[in-house]
């Protein structure tokens, strides 16, 4: 199978998040590559919490999503053309200042968008 590869922290998985991969979703397979991190008040959700977010938020699209652990990186980088793409996904205002800093102090009491 072919995937995209959507890399985070997902701290927490949140609605912004939720929009990427469906955006994803609508045109193939998704790879999302959680960032073991370490916990803090940043980062306070374990790999497998996330993973449970994850798959709460996607229960009927389970057999288009591939869920991997990755260690935490400082960035992503490629050589010459290797046949893929590089690319930032675009979205409105309301789903762009989507912020899980502001959601983790609980400045904001939901992220739903739907």
């Amino acid at each position: 199978m072919i995937y995209q590869l959507f890399i985070g922290r997902f701290q927490p998985f949140h609605a912004g998040h939720k929009e990427c991969v469906r955006k994803l979703l609508e045109t193939g397979n998704v790879c999302i590559a959680l960032r073991d991190t370490k916990i803090s008040k940043n980062d306070p959700y374990t790999v497998k919490a996330r993973k449970k977010m994850i798959m709460k938020a996607f229960p009927g699209d389970r057999d288009k999503i591939k869920i991997i652990t990755i260690p935490d990186i400082t960035g992503v980088y490629y050589g010459r053309s290797v046949g893929y793409k590089i690319e930032k996904l675009n979205f409105n205002k309301a789903v762009e200042n989507i912020s899980a800093t502001k959601i983790r102090n609980g400045e904001i009491e939901t992220d739903k968008i739907d």
